[in-house]
């Protein structure tokens, strides 16, 4: 039988059930305070969507935090070139949706160019 997934010792279904003012006092003290200031235009939009059980949500709403009314849903965030797709689980609850789209990609070299290295200067371009 599977481990039960828990957060801050509440079940899944616990956690969709909570009200706004309980969830709060169970994130950090950054993630509260950015909810309390209130929602940007961006922010509000998206959440419209959601509660219309809209598909394909895309946002660029990076600094959007996920909110037990995005448990299950999947959203398209961007990432400055493309929408990366994040499904958003419980353990995600209190972080941010750009925390989950990347803005950079790791770096692999391949061998050195013609001219990179002595030895290769000696070598013809033809």
């Amino acid at each position: 039988m599977a481990k039960e997934l828990k957060w801050r010792g509440l079940s899944e279904e616990d956690v969709k059930n909570l009200d706004m003012s309980k969830f709060l006092e169970l994130i950090p003290a950054r993630r509260r305070r950015s909810l309390k200031r209130g929602y940007t235009e961006d922010q509000k939009a998206l959440l419209k969507k959601i509660e219309k059980n809209e598909q394909n949500l895309k946002t660029h709403s990076r600094d959007m935090v996920i909110i037990p009314v995005m448990l299950g849903k999947s959203i398209m965030v961007y990432n400055g070139k493309d929408y990366v797709p994040v499904i958003v689980t419980v353990e995600m609850l209190g972080h941010c949706l750009g925390e989950y789209s990347h803005t950079r990609k790791s770096v692999s070299h391949s061998s050195a160019g013609v001219g990179a290295t002595r030895s290769s200067k000696a070598v013809s371009a033809r």
